[in-house]
């Protein structure tokens, strides 16, 4: 069967790059691998393998969400001036 469609999707450089890494050493490109998991998908009738929740905790994913609030200026951000300062602050337990 000829492949006539083409699918567009945006993806982070840095996952893509892995991803090609990955399967270029199992000897096929990443637009193999898409294809397998479409054919595998439609085999199966679904996703082909088990959909579950993060396995995070409420405290990392409450960490998660400070370090966005931070990452997008909506908190700020503890600051030190040496590694010293930060590991006594660290260490003291607050």
């Amino acid at each position: 069967m000829a492949k006539t469609a083409s699918l567009t999707m945006r993806i982070e450089p840095e996952v893509k790059a892995s991803a090609e890494e990955l399967f270029a050493s199992m000897g096929i490109t990443l637009t193999e691998a898409i294809n397998m998991f479409v054919y595998k998908s439609l085999a199966e009738g679904g996703i082909p393998f088990d959909l579950k929740q993060p396995r995070w905790n409420k405290e990392t994913l409450e960490a998660f969400e400070e370090g966005d609030k931070i990452a997008k200026g909506e908190i700020e951000a503890k600051r030190y001036t040496d590694v010293d300062q930060m590991f006594a602050d660290i260490l003291s337990g607050e």
